[in-house]
């Protein structure tokens, strides 16, 4: 028997500006203010009718995306489940990817909150190579801004996922 093959929506999230941190470990640096409101409006962006359920928030541990999470779910995001992964903070996208195929089938949607370079190299490299450029793809080669949430759709399970195996629905900067 086989399994039919479901529309999956991956949705990579970069963390909000964090301050620089001078004096403080790495994982310990804080949002700014503006990684607080930037945050929130992504929440927003998230929370709105036409945007799908988020199933799974796979988390890095550092201090800057579990509050940039705290942002999400203050603009209104709706998070079913949170994992808070080790592994994610300063993953490579090779990691991230395997971190991604571990999520269990029944799941449909998830969010991905990590960092620079691990987050937009990932982005970058699941979206299918040769199709017509789109406003989303253009922006996206522009740069992945702290706060930047790429939304991509592929077919399969999560087992499968490979690269330039997706679709970039959307890239979304500083919503709102």
């Amino acid at each position: 028997m086989t399994t039919p093959t479901t529309g999956r929506t991956l949705m990579l999230l970069r963390h909000a500006e964090a301050e620089q941190g001078e004096g403080k470990v790495d994982k310990d640096r804080e949002l700014t203010s503006r990684g607080r409101s930037d945050a929130r409006a992504v929440g927003q962006f998230l929370g709105h009718p036409s945007q799908p359920a988020l199933d799974l928030v796979l988390c890095s541990a550092s201090q800057r995306t579990r509050q940039t999470l705290d942002g999400l779910a203050a603009g209104g995001a709706s998070v079913k489940e949170t994992f808070f992964d080790e592994r994610i903070y300063s993953a490579e996208a090779a990691s991230l990817l395997d971190v991604l195929r571990e999520v269990p089938d029944s799941v449909n949607t998830v969010l991905m909150i990590g960092h620079a370079p691990g987050i937009p190299v990932l982005a970058t490299a699941l979206v299918a190579d040769g199709v017509e450029v789109t406003p989303a793809m253009d922006l996206l080669s522009k740069g992945f801004p702290t706060c930047a949430l790429a939304i991509l759709g592929f077919e399969g399970g999560w087992a499968a996922l490979a690269l330039e195996a997706a679709d970039l629905r959307d890239f979304v900067v500083r919503p709102g």
